[in-house]
């Protein structure tokens, strides 16, 4: 459904450029040209509003606060990061790599990866992930959440699925590498299915693991839950294993454009690892992120 909704987003803003710029070509070219940009670019000004909202919020955050320079250069990084995940990767591309978990592939003894995405995402988020996880010859699933904007309680029963899957071809608990609202949804299944011994390690990356500033904008269940301090969030802690946390890997940024204030993307007695300077979606994507999260695939987190 998302793929339909966002191939649907895609197209007619590319029609309504074009269509702009053919109907004033000849009229008038400068106002050809200037609608143009502003239909085809028009996204960067909403993301630079972002950026300048969470400077504001941040201000009494404990977390490091951002330079103009960090926060203009994660704005750079999000411009060009953020169509190539929502206007292709996610509507066209979302099964170009898919599932890995043959049972005569030799998965065996080789520790597989659970990959859940975030809010208004697909599995087509993960696309540079799963082509590097295939390459290297071990299993993988990635998840699709749905519905859309239920609750966040609902997408437990598909990680379950997965984990449950990738351990049967591997024999190994899995990775799990989760993007965003991803992490809210792997930690409850984590308190649903009491899952501890399941999984070998939890990777949050950009998660809002105690809400964020901007979901109060959010209508739907699962945006509902993602507001600062939800009694929702409180609850995914209640009665937990004191060691649970020691499970999580969570990259956060001080210029995360969506989960923010700062530090509300990191967990207590977690493994909190600070990205200055990256934006949401763009920070998924570094290699510093991407090479030290598979490579706790081969051990425990250095």
């Amino acid at each position: 459904m998302l793929a339909q909704l966002q191939r649907f987003i895609t197209l007619t803003l590319i029609a309504a450029a074009f269509g702009w710029l053919f109907y004033f070509r000849s009229s008038s070219p400068a106002l050809a040209v200037a609608g143009f940009f502003v239909i085809a670019l028009g996204y960067t000004g909403f993301l630079a509003i972002e950026f300048l909202l969470l400077r504001h919020v941040n201000k009494t955050d404990p977390a490091p606060q951002p330079t103009w320079s960090e926060l203009a250069r994660a704005w750079l990084g999000e411009t060009f990061t953020a169509p190539r995940v929502f206007c292709w990767r996610q509507p066209f591309r979302m099964n170009v790599v898919p599932d890995q978990l043959s049972a005569d592939a030799g998965f065996q003894g080789r520790r597989g990866v659970v990959f859940v995405h975030g809010f208004f995402c697909n599995r087509g988020l993960w696309t540079p992930w799963l082509s590097r996880v295939r390459s290297s010859g071990r299993a993988f699933i990635a998840v699709n959440l749905e519905p859309l904007f239920g609750s966040i309680d609902d997408y437990a029963p598909q990680i379950d699925e997965a984990v449950r899957r990738v351990t049967e071809a591997t024999g190994m608990a899995p990775l799990l590498v989760c993007h965003s609202m991803g992490g809210l949804a792997a930690r409850a299944w984590l308190k649903q299915m009491k899952a501890e011994a399941r999984v070998h390690h939890v990777v949050t990356i950009g998660t809002p693991h105690r809400g964020t500033w901007l979901a109060r904008f959010g209508h739907g269940h699962n945006g509902r839950q993602m507001r600062l301090l939800s009694d929702w969030q409180a609850q995914l802690d209640h009665e937990m294993p004191a060691d649970r946390h020691s499970l999580f890997t969570c990259w956060y940024s001080n210029c995360d454009n969506i989960v923010f204030p700062t530090s509300t993307a990191t967990l207590e007695g977690a493994d909190n690892r600070l990205i200055r300077g990256a934006a949401h979606v763009q920070m998924a994507f570094l290699p510093e992120v991407m090479n030290a999260s598979l490579a706790l695939l081969e051990g425990e987190p250095a």
